[in-house]
């Protein structure tokens, strides 16, 4: 029986490869994902040095972009850079 994918990067992360330093940053700019069990699961990234590049994006497999040297460096919905609002405490009273 086929696990089903465990996707590492999502479209918008911003990443950086180990090994090629050369490359520049990159972002995630399209997702392929296959809706059947064990199909392909692929990331495109554009890097800083012009050049598109496919990776395999399941943590399940031996060829996924993380045991390459692909590591993400934020993603635009965890920015840490968000504003924090303070919240009021709300007090429960039991009668």
């Amino acid at each position: 029986m086929h696990e089903r994918q465990r996707l590492y990067l999502r479209l918008g992360d911003k990443v950086t490869h180990l090994n090629y330093g050369e490359w520049g940053g990159g972002t995630v700019v399209e997702e392929m994902t296959s809706v059947r069990i064990g199909g392909t699961c692929l990331v495109r990234i554009l890097f800083e040095d012009g050049s598109q590049r496919t990776f395999n994006n399941d943590l399940n497999n031996d060829m996924c972009c993380y045991y390459f040297g692909i590591r993400r460096a934020q993603h635009p919905l965890f920015e840490t850079t968000r504003r924090r609002t303070a919240r009021s405490a709300k007090r429960i009273t039991h009668d």
